[in-house]
C-alpha cells in the first residue's frame, strides 16, 4: 500500500469513527483496524489523532488549490473567495456525519477546540492567498482570522444540507461575504482616516499647512477589497 493511500485510508477511517464516537474515545487501535493498517503504519504516519487531523485539513487544503481555476484570476476577490470556498465545502461534504461529531466534541474539549481553531485559521490564510488576497503579516494573520469566523457561519446550514449542490450553503456562502465585504470597507474607511489624521499632526508640527478636510473615500469596487 503505498503512503498516500494509507494516509488517505487512516484519515477517512477517523472521519467514519467521528459519526459515531467522541473524539476523545478513538482508541489507536480501532483507529488502524477502521482503516486497515497496522498500527505500525498508523505510528509510521502520524503521532497522534489530532495529527490525522491536520494530515486531513492538509489534503483538502492542497485539493482546493489544485483545483484553482486559472481563468478566475480576472474576476471580483469575491468570486474568486466564493469559489475557493465552495470546492472546500465540496470536498467535505462526504465527511459531513463525522465533521458533525468532530463538532460536538470540540465543544467539550478544548485542547480540541483550539487545534480545530489554528487548522481553521492556517485553511483561510492559503484560501485567501488562493483567492490573491494576502495573509502575510499580523494583518494577512487577522484577515485568516476574519476569514474564518464568516465561514464558521455557513459550517451548520452545510451540516444540516441534505440538497444536492448545496444550493443553502452557496446562498449562506454569498450572504457571510457580503458581510465581511461590508466589515472589511469600514475597517479601510477607518484606517484611511486614522491615516489622515497623522499625517495632519506631522504636518502642524512640521509647520506646514495641512489639508482642510480629510479626503473623501472612493467607494470600493468590489464587494470585498483585496486589501482586507
Amino acid at each position: 500500500m503505498s503512503d498516500d493511500l494509507a494516509t488517505t485510508r487512516i484519515e477517512d477511517a477517523l472521519f467514519d469513527l467521528l459519526a459515531t464516537t467522541d473524539f476523545g474515545n478513538i482508541r489507536l487501535g480501532d483507529l488502524a483496524a477502521k482503516a486497515d493498517v497496522s498500527l505500525a503504519d498508523l505510528r509510521r504516519a502520524y503521532e497522534s489523532p489530532l495529527d490525522v487531523l491536520s494530515g486531513f485539513a492538509r489534503r483538502i487544503d492542497v485539493a482546493v488549490l489544485e483545483g484553482i481555476d486559472p481563468a478566475m484570476a480576472g474576476e471580483p476577490v469575491k468570486d474568486r473567495l466564493f469559489d475557493a470556498a465552495m470546492r472546500r465545502f465540496d470536498l467535505l461534504a462526504p465527511h459531513r456525519a463525522g465533521l458533525a461529531g468532530l463538532e460536538r466534541s470540540a465543544r467539550r474539549d478544548p485542547r480540541l477546540a483550539l487545534h480545530l481553531a489554528r487548522m481553521v485559521v492556517g485553511s483561510q490564510a492559503w484560501l485567501l492567498e488562493a483567492s490573491g488576497v494576502s495573509a502575510a503579516g499580523p494583518r494577512g494573520r487577522a484577515k485568516a482570522v476574519a476569514m474564518a469566523a464568516a465561514l464558521a457561519r455557513v459550517v451548520p446550514v452545510f451540516l444540516a444540507e441534505a440538497e444536492p449542490g448545496l444550493p443553502k450553503t452557496m446562498a449562506a456562502l454569498d450572504g457571510a461575504l457580503d458581510r465581511l465585504g461590508r466589515v472589511a470597507e469600514r475597517v479601510g474607511k477607518a484606517e484611511r482616516a486614522a491615516t489622515w489624521m497623522v499625517e495632519r499632526c506631522r504636518s502642524i508640527r512640521r509647520g506646514t499647512r495641512p489639508a482642510a478636510e480629510a479626503p473623501a473615500a472612493e467607494p470600493p469596487a468590489e464587494p470585498i477589497d483585496p486589501s482586507i
